[in-house]
């Protein structure tokens, strides 16, 4: 009241503060402060803690039934064994090894394979300069292969990375290289127990595989760490060449199959001649790739070889090769992204049909001209990648795998058009990245990534 110069709100402020003031004195905080003070001050607890009841004498604790490892029925659970790491697989020594397969039990029947193998190879065939049928007969040849269940083999235990077709025209005898080091054999014409066998000669995985030209008793096997010839007439894997440097794949560079041409994973290539001794490479030379995935040597003129690997493909001269400094005597331009496979045409070397990780397969002349076909070559960590190889038999045809479902496998003119799709809903679910077709019949084989192979 003795306010009365104060406007209407500021009086009912004053009031609130002073209602407010008298209601915190009513407590008597400070009186509290101090007797909480005090107690602090000599270590008194201001919490009164419960005596911890005593447990009865001879009373059983009670534990679960986990604890006790009981099962729930209350049967004592069986102790699971401890799970040890998975043993290595024995190392595979140098020096030649002995061709006897991988399961001892099978030797008797695997003689019978090997037996198989030395007879339709001493039959010495004439060479083919290439097959020049025409169009429409190739088309109806493809129209008539067919897949059934008996060309369904799981000849390796692991992803398959390469295959080789035996030259005889009597039999089909295939041969497939996995990830492990392993290579089998299987007569895809006899339908008896004993028609596959695996052998282990290499440590890592088997990139590359072909039977020889000039003597199919003969079969190449290339691994990371070595070189090996597979002679059934001796029953033994011999060491062609054994490097310090990963090896990717090989090509021979003569008719007689004496030397070859390999490529490194570090970007260069070696030459290798098996007629002198020891297991050293003749030359080793710097290309200035940073990885040389595939070789591939020129079907007539042998001093020239392809090299394909992250986005180089070049031809190369082999008379000129030096340890370091070489030039190509042709580059293949237009690839942006990794390349995973580069070969020549098989009758007059004119063309080449390169894979690349950019989706697209280009068939080259040797010249500026390309000619691209859109393909997925998306093939993940779990497969491994496409390759694609010409019909020995023609120049204008190449097989590759396909993402596409159902599962096939296709055939391509040099054009780029799609000529043919082999599949079988039944017997093929799955993708065949590795493909190879026999140079005189109208045979077709793909491998799987889980160790199959399927014969049209």
């Amino acid at each position: 009241d003795g306010y009365q110069q104060l406007s209407a709100y500021e009086r009912k402020r004053l009031k609130n503060i002073t209602e407010n003031a008298k209601f915190f004195a009513s407590l008597k905080l400070h009186e509290s402060a101090a007797q909480l003070h005090k107690i602090v001050s000599k270590g008194q607890s201001a919490v009164t803690k419960r005596a911890k009841p005593r447990k009865p004498e001879g009373e059983a604790v009670r534990r679960s039934m986990r604890l006790q490892r009981m099962g729930p029925t209350g049967i004592p659970a069986v102790e699971e064994p401890v799970q040890l790491e998975a043993e290595e697989p024995p190392r595979v020594p140098d020096g030649p090894l002995p061709m006897v397969p991988e399961q001892a039990e099978g030797s008797a029947l695997a003689e019978g394979l090997l037996s198989t193998w030395m007879r339709i190879s001493e039959v010495l065939l004439p060479v083919r300069s290439g097959s020049f049928t025409p169009s429409s007969q190739y088309q109806d040849s493809l129209n008539s292969m067919v897949l059934s269940e008996d060309g369904v083999k799981k000849v390796v235990k692991n992803r398959i990375y390469s295959v080789a077709i035996h030259p005889s025209e009597s039999l089909i005898l295939v041969a497939a290289g996995d990830r492990d080091g392993q290579v089998g054999l299987w007569d895809a014409s006899c339908e008896a127990e004993g028609a596959a066998h695996v052998f282990v000669p290499h440590n890592h995985s088997v990139s590359c595989l072909h039977f020889s030209p000039s003597n199919p008793a003969h079969l190449l096997s290339l691994s990371r760490d070595v070189l090996r010839c597979g002679d059934v007439t001796r029953a033994v894997f011999d060491e062609i060449c054994r490097s310090e440097d990963s090896m990717s794949s090989f090509d021979f560079l003569d008719d007689n199959s004496s030397t070859a041409v390999v490529g490194l994973w570090d970007g260069g290539v070696a030459v290798v001649d098996r007629r002198t001794p020891g297991t050293a490479a003749e030359l080793s030379a710097d290309i200035g790739f940073k990885v040389t995935r595939t070789v591939d040597v020129h079907p007539v003129h042998k001093q020239y070889f392809l090299a394909a690997g992250s986005v180089d493909v070049c031809v190369y001269d082999v008379r000129c090769l030096k340890p370091a400094g070489n030039e190509p005597v042709s580059s293949l331009d237009g690839h942006t992204k990794s390349v995973a496979s580069a070969y020549f045409s098989p009758v007059t070397g004119s063309r080449v049909v390169t894979v690349c990780a950019d989706d697209k397969l280009r068939k080259t002349f040797l010249s500026p001209r390309s000619l691209l076909a859109r393909h997925n070559n998306n093939t993940g960590r779990w497969l491994t990648r496409f390759r694609a190889v010409w019909d020995p038999k023609r120049e204008d045809c190449f097989v590759v795998g396909s993402m596409a479902r159902p599962r096939q496998i296709e055939v391509f003119q040099a054009t780029g058009k799609l000529l043919h799709s082999f599949y079988n809903t039944e017997c093929l679910g799955s993708v065949c990245s590795i493909n190879a077709v026999h140079p005189r019949r109208s045979v077709l084989v793909g491998g799987n990534s889980s160790g199959r192979l399927h014969v049209f």
